[in-house]
């Protein structure tokens, strides 16, 4: 037995992988097991933190598939991020000029800086309704990840 053999992902390991992201029936959101594998550094934010959490210990070859709460996920949905804002606000904020339809999703410049952005669900006469809850909050969903390698 090797080192290689006795490597298992930590924080702040380099792994090479293949992952899914899916609804419970099936449908993908992401994946990248037709293509190119991914190579992600664990603690560096570019995967979700309860993923990373359930892929400490695995060793190259694991393959495993977890069923995520909404919890686990992007947390419930929360009803309080359903708001009005005025059509003012929404043409001051957003992109100068454009047509939003029901279901697009709008970016924002907050105040202060940075952005935010939600899902427009309706267009009133002075306001807009939206929701600013995560497109997936609120649901199960279904990681499945194939370990590759581990630097």
């Amino acid at each position: 037995m090797t080192l290689i053999d006795l490597a298992r992902v930590g924080p702040g390991s380099h792994v090479t992988l293949h992952y899914r992201l899916a609804r419970p029936d099936g449908e993908d959101i992401v994946s990248t097991f037709d293509e190119r594998p991914a190579t992600l550094l664990l603690g560096a934010g570019q995967l979700a933190p309860t993923l990373e959490e359930m892929m400490i210990g695995m060793k190259a070859g694991d393959h495993s598939v977890f069923r995520l709460t909404p919890e686990q996920g992007f947390g419930p949905r929360n009803p309080e991020l359903i708001q009005r804002v005025k059509l003012s606000t929404l043409r001051e904020n957003s992109m100068v000029g454009e047509d939003f339809s029901p279901g697009d999703l709008v970016e924002f410049n907050a105040p202060g800086g940075g952005r935010y952005a939600g899902v427009l669900k309706e267009v009133g006469e002075t306001s807009a309704l939206f929701d600013f809850n995560h497109p997936l909050a609120g649901q199960e969903l279904v990681f499945e990840v194939q370990i590759i390698g581990i630097i």
